[in-house]
């Protein structure tokens, strides 16, 4: 079978065609991974349904299974396997799971890498999902502005997102939310390019700098990064699949269709520890200058 991957937009986000995610072998996942990392976000169209078991081995390809906070530390595990979240918005529900800026659980020590996520009911207009590039969002910063970022290190905390926002007691005494610390400027280990790592769901402030400062910056840089050119948007059809790169996008699921549903089900796979980009060491890979300028030595 051949696959067909068609760009959305310059910057980020292709759609995939000629693939069965549950009948794929490997030289189609091999094709899917490179789109994967080159796209930083892809899309199925025309799936089936897929049951737990599908969905899981599906995302045991790209790697180990990540399993949210929710199910760690709270008794919101579903009563399944651990790893799969389920995403059901109502007319009763007082908050939209992803309608913010964000990279899925940058809290963690060790982040999500990708995350699946498949919807099988959708409203009849609205509920798109938005991404944007956070390799873009580094390559538009000015020298002097990826000099100030160089070796600077950021806070990510669960706790305004899941205690009051969701509003998701601990269950486990003496336990807490995830918090870590992570490079403002990550590397992305497969494709070797530099990405801003903050978001405005996650990242609380950035260390090493005084408290007005940090805030200053950080303000300017949630709003640079949710820049309209640096995004695509995917409007979904029923059981289409995203499939995106948490190292190198943020997502926003867009919540304007009340009071219709939108439900579906995510699993995402656990990511590495984010390596920083240092100006002073690390090179953009041939063929993979983008809008970046290329350092020398």
């Amino acid at each position: 079978m051949v696959l067909a991957v068609t760009p959305l937009t310059p910057t980020l986000g292709a759609e995939i065609a000629g693939a069965d995610l549950t009948d794929l072998d490997d030289r189609q996942f091999a094709e899917i991974f490179e789109a994967f990392t080159e796209h930083a976000v892809v899309f199925f169209r025309d799936q089936p349904e897929l049951t737990a078991e599908q969905h899981f081995a599906f995302a045991e390809r790209f790697g180990q299974i990540h399993v949210h906070p929710f199910e760690r530390l709270s008794d919101r595990n579903g009563g399944g396997r651990p790893g799969m979240l389920g995403i059901h918005t109502t007319a009763d529900s007082t908050v939209a799971a992803g309608n913010r800026w964000h990279s899925d659980v940058s809290c963690d020590s060790e982040p999500p890498h990708a995350s699946i996520l498949q919807l099988h009911l959708i409203p009849p207009v609205g509920g798109d999902t938005l991404f944007a590039s956070m390799y873009a969002a580094y390559d538009a910063l000015s020298d002097r502005m990826k000099r100030m970022l160089d070796g600077l290190t950021a806070r990510h905390s669960g706790e305004e997102s899941y205690r009051r926002l969701f509003k998701v007691a601990i269950t486990e005494a003496g336990a807490a939310w995830p918090e870590a610390d992570h490079p403002v400027v990550r590397r992305h280990v497969d494709s070797g390019r530099p990405a801003l790592y903050v978001n405005r769901e996650f990242t609380e402030s950035i260390n090493d700098l005084p408290k007005e400062e940090a805030k200053a910056l950080l303000d300017f840089l949630f709003h640079h990064v949710e820049r309209p050119d640096f995004q695509c948007r995917f409007r979904w059809s029923p059981n289409a699949i995203a499939v995106w790169d948490n190292r190198a996008v943020l997502h926003h699921a867009m919540w304007d269709y009340w009071p219709n549903q939108r439900k579906g089900r995510r699993i995402t796979v656990k990511g590495e520890r984010p390596v920083p980009w240092r100006l002073d060491e690390d090179r953009v890979p041939q063929g993979r200058e983008g809008n970046t300028v290329r350092l020398t030595a």
